[in-house]
């Protein structure tokens, strides 16, 4: 799925103009970028939680010539699916489960 997809998905079942639409899925996107590039979590009730980590500077290993180099320090987006979510892929029932997504007890496996 594209994000025309979404604009056209919303343009169909809202009932906004395509341009309406555009803008809302822009103003939806630029809304989360903008958070997450502060650093903050965004959790979405019955979808996931997406989280900024910080990934300290490593020593890794060119897998073609087993070089030794080094990976600088950086930011990496983390993607934490909720448990509703999980069910309703694998086709299971959800409707008892409890939406995990405030759990702030995140084990995202991270290496800082």
């Amino acid at each position: 799925m594209t994000k025309a997809d979404i604009v056209e998905n919303v343009y169909q079942k809202i009932g906004f103009s395509k341009k309406e639409a555009s803008e809302l899925v822009e103003l939806c996107f630029d809304t989360l970028k903008t958070v997450l590039q502060n650093g903050e979590k965004v959790k979405i009730s019955g979808f996931g939680n997406f989280v900024v980590r910080g990934k300290n500077e490593r020593i890794g290993r060119n897998p073609q010539t087993g070089e030794q180099i080094k990976i600088s320090a950086r930011r990496v987006l983390t993607f934490r699916p909720s448990q509703v979510l999980k069910a309703m892929l694998n086709g299971e029932e959800y409707a008892h489960l409890k939406d995990d997504d405030d759990d702030d007890d995140d084990d995202y496996g991270d290496d800082e």
